[in-house]
């Protein structure tokens, strides 16, 4: 299994795919498929029985899962790589532009 170089929270861009150049926030991150859920992005329709939540039922919207591979981190408004170093005894993320911790 490899180390995912986003996480919940980060604000990412999406590079590739119809989605290419859409920005928002990861949802949820699925580690063993490689797959996130950006916030915002990649909506598709669902057709949804009446339930207690929804009672109306009817066709909701909801996002879908993007590959890890097409998004990029944004910082600052642009787009950044993320690397890993030690400082001191602990491992830290820093964005490799701007050298800063994340």
């Amino acid at each position: 299994m490899t180390k995912l170089k986003i996480k919940t929270g980060d604000t990412v861009k999406v590079m590739a795919g119809d989605h290419k150049g859409e920005e928002g926030k990861v949802i949820k991150i699925f580690i063993d498929k490689n797959r996130a859920i950006v916030e915002g992005v990649n909506m598709i329709s669902k057709h949804a029985k009446p339930s207690a939540e929804n009672p109306q039922g009817g066709i909701v919207k909801k996002e879908a899962s993007l590959h890890i591979s097409n998004l990029m981190l944004v910082e600052n408004g642009v787009t950044t790589k993320v690397g890993y170093r030690m400082e001191g005894d602990k491992k830290v993320r820093f964005s490799k532009k701007s050298k800063e911790v994340l």
